[in-house]
């Protein structure tokens, strides 16, 4: 298997996106370096609940809670990949961007040197949850370093 010094990362903590995460891990040699790419999808930007949220002070608050609970999800996330890289000596950076995914990584990816570029699959259509898809699409040709897709975990 081959082994990478600077690898870029986008990971949002699903359960595809954790079997990125170890994939990544297992292409890095001790020493490299691992660059973590959490997106936040722009609908989070105007979720801000229904009609039943008719005032000013209730949607605050909704919004406020929504954030909150977003970005203790993110952390978590974060600490979990940092603590896994730092076990295998490799050297972990992240930032967080809001957008479409297929811009920010692209924006990402253009502002560093990269080996490689790994990411996880899109979940399947039976398996329950949000499916925040990468328009590959756009990415292709546009993407200047290798793009490795990690196959969704078997069930």
């Amino acid at each position: 298997m081959n082994s990478y010094n600077k690898l870029l990362l986008a990971s949002h903590g699903t359960l595809g996106a954790d079997a990125a995460v170890s994939h990544a891990l297992e292409l890095c040699q001790g020493g490299a370096s691992l660059h973590h790419l959490i997106v936040v999808p722009e609908f989070w930007k105007g979720m801000m609940g229904d009609d039943w949220l008719n005032n000013g002070i209730s949607r605050d608050r909704y919004a406020r809670y929504l954030e909150s609970e977003l970005g203790k999800e993110i952390d978590q996330h974060i600490q979990k990949v940092k603590e896994q890289a730092e076990s295998s000596n490799i050297k972990y950076s992240y930032e967080i961007r809001m957008g479409e995914l297929h811009s920010c990584l692209l924006s990402a990816n253009n502002e560093q040197s990269f080996d490689l570029v790994v990411m996880g699959s899109q979940r399947p259509k039976s398996v329950p949850g949000l499916n925040s898809k990468m328009s590959l699409d756009k990415l292709s040709g546009q993407l200047n370093t290798p793009l490795l897709i990690v196959p969704f975990p078997a069930q």
